[in-house]
């Protein structure tokens, strides 16, 4: 095939197929600004419908505060069912309500109104009585027939749902019918652009609104302008068509003279040159041919350069890999390639230890004297914005990137300075990626930390978990049997603990068992180690401690616990909570014994009554004796 052939061929290529596909996408959009048109008041109506429903919860959510404060209610749910539910019925004929529920804590008490098609709750806590848990009033203003008979119209119907049932429909083919989300749906022959929502309803299944717009209101007959487009594309694709054909012919001569010149360059010869004659794009183009031909010798040079730079940038890698774990070898890594990348003077990189603490300067490259002050600028900007930031004074230059941004602050930044030329648009992306890839970095290192702590940390109490717990006493153990001396073991169980959830709920129990974890990790001594043994149970690991100094931790422990005042969920309110301790200790070596001793002990402070410390038989004769 020619080259004119092929130049047509382009042209046709180039032109004619994207102007047919132009025209189809014409056509297209043409047909979809109408259905554009029903997609925008769909969730235009979607919109008030949720502005409705909201205003409607929030109408009844103050009735429901004001009934929460209702005295009469207040003696009413004291004295009974009976009692409650009269006032509630009387409460909602005078404010006008659709339905009322009274719950005491978490026990259904009064369900008055309307409970199949009430919507748009509002709730609120009255104040404890007497004897008795906090109780919780739920109202509703509003039918479902209501909400959908306000927001439909002639092209718009509203189906309100709740599970499987529907409160309201004002499409009878739509009662029943599973909606979508977003979409389409098409119903008794008729399609329906439907957009579904969620919001609270009554217990806990949550309530579906369906918009639903008749699209067959909004279709667009095919008129004159899809005319005017096919005539129009039509004759653009003839004037295209004939113009390849010319400026193929005229290319092509002038190609030829180029392509001999590139023959000559390929086959080494960077003395060939192209003539230059006129002033069109040709002769342009011939001159950045000759300027080429003089620049790649020193090209050649360059990439000389660049290969040992890739070597460098290898080495970079591997040494990152063998270091991924390690925080300063990471940025120091960063730090150097950052510099190296921008061809700065100099640097610094600072890193978080913990997520939220201040950053620490931590590696340095180059002497940063002279700077001062337009790193702290720089930094301040970045770790304000979570963006790069530059600052520059005279031909001193200045940029610092964020390691992050992460929840609680940057992980750490770095910063890189030199003098004589600004920081342009490719320093920016290149520190913008090292950032990046630092960032993901130190992340990962985050990672593999917070893993191991969390293989060896009950999460509830923070204290070490039972199978870390195991571990500790088993090398503890072992270092008695080496050394033979006292070790002492706390076992520690919280009494009543089973009432408080019962009463209260397990969540209370949870801030018991965190609130008394807390000061078991603060009550031992630096070289003890607390643990969470299993459920209310802990445990306390005592190295070089015979019985009697055991005895006497245990009891300055129990002391504190019984001092605690723990908060009471929903209260200003508190609790006081204490615990039974079995010590024991040992030099014997042996683990399951020390853990069995303490654990007696723990049973015989139950059965005498709980709140108190006693000694555990001594598993191993030169231990101090038992109580």
């Amino acid at each position: 095939m020619s080259f004119r052939t092929r130049l047509t061929s382009f042209f046709v290529v180039i032109v004619v197929a994207p102007m047919i596909a132009i025209g189809v996408l014409v056509f297209s959009l043409i047909r979809d600004s109408e259905q554009g048109k029903a997609d925008a008041r769909a969730a235009g109506l979607n919109t008030a419908a949720i502005s409705l429903y909201n205003a409607a919860s929030a109408r009844a959510q103050s009735v429901a505060i004001e009934l929460a404060h209702d005295v009469t209610l207040a003696n009413a749910t004291t004295t009974g069912a009976h009692a409650a539910r009269a006032r509630l019925t009387e409460l909602a004929a005078k404010a006008g309500l659709v339905r009322v529920t009274l719950d005491i804590g978490t026990t259904p008490l009064v369900d008055v109104g309307n409970n199949s098609n009430a919507i748009a709750p509002g709730g609120a806590t009255a104040p404890a009585a007497a004897g008795r848990p906090a109780a919780t009033i739920v109202v509703s203003e509003l039918t479902a027939a209501e909400y959908a008979s306000e927001l439909s119209s002639a092209d718009v119907a509203i189906v309100v749902r709740q599970g499987p049932r529907t409160l309201a429909s004002t499409l009878r083919a739509a009662a029943g019918r599973r909606l979508p989300g977003q979409g389409m749906i098409r119903l008794t022959g008729t399609d329906y652009r439907a957009v579904t929502t969620l919001h609270p309803g009554f217990g806990s299944k949550p309530v579906h609104v369906s918009v639903l717009v008749n699209l067959s209101k909004t279709e667009y007959p095919v008129g004159s302008s899809e005319l005017l487009a096919a005539i129009f594309i039509a004759a653009f694709v003839l004037l295209a068509l004939a113009f390849s054909v010319l400026a193929s012919q005229a290319l092509q001569s002038q190609l030829a003279t180029f392509l001999a010149a590139a023959r000559r360059l390929g086959s080494g010869d960077f003395s060939a040159r192209m003539p230059t004659a006129g002033r069109d794009e040709f002769a342009a183009l011939g001159e950045e041919f000759n300027s080429m031909s003089a620049q790649l010798e020193r090209r050649l040079d360059e990439l000389g350069q660049e290969r040992a730079r890739l070597r460098e940038s290898i080495r970079r890698i591997g040494q990152t890999f063998a270091s991924n774990l390690d925080r300063p070898a990471l940025l120091d890594l960063a730090l150097k390639t950052a510099v190296d990348a921008v061809q700065a003077s100099a640097g610094r990189a600072s890193f978080s230890p913990l997520i939220g603490e201040p950053l620490e300067a931590s590696v340095r490259v180059g002497s940063l004297a002279g700077f001062e002050a337009q790193i702290e600028d720089a930094e301040l900007v970045a770790l304000a914005t979570a963006e790069l930031g530059e600052a520059s004074a005279g031909d001193l230059f200045v940029a610092s990137a964020p390691l992050g941004p992460a929840e609680g602050g940057p992980l750490g930044i770095i910063t890189v300075a030199r003098s004589g030329r600004a920081i342009n648009e490719d320093d920016r992306e290149v520190l913008r990626s090292l950032a990046a890839q630092a960032t993901l970095a130190l992340e990962n290192v985050d990672l593999h930390d917070q893993v191991e702590r969390q293989a060896v940390t009950d999460e509830l109490t923070g204290l070490a978990n039972h199978r870390r717990f195991q571990e500790l006493l088993a090398a503890e153990m072992e270092q008695v049997r080496r050394y033979t001396y006292s070790v002492g073991l706390i076992m520690l169980d919280v009494d009543n603990f089973k009432g408080v959830n019962d009463t209260y709920g397990h969540p209370q129990g949870d801030i018991v068992l965190a609130k008394m974890a807390r000061v078991v990790r603060e009550c031992p001594r630096e070289a003890d180690a607390p643990a969470r043994y299993g459920g209310d149970e802990m445990a306390m690991i005592l190295p070089h401690t015979d019985l009697e100094g055991a005895y006497a931790i245990g009891e300055r422990l129990r002391r504190s616990l019984k001092a605690l005042e723990i908060p009471l969920i929903g209260s200003r309110a508190s609790l006081r909570m204490t615990a039974s301790i079995g010590v024991a200790a040992s030099a014997g070596g042996e683990e399951t014994a020390l853990i069995a001793s303490a654990d007696d002990a723990l049973y015989v402070a139950k059965r005498r009554g709980k709140n108190r410390t006693v000694r555990g038989t001594a598993p191993a004769a030169d231990v101090v004796g038992a109580e």
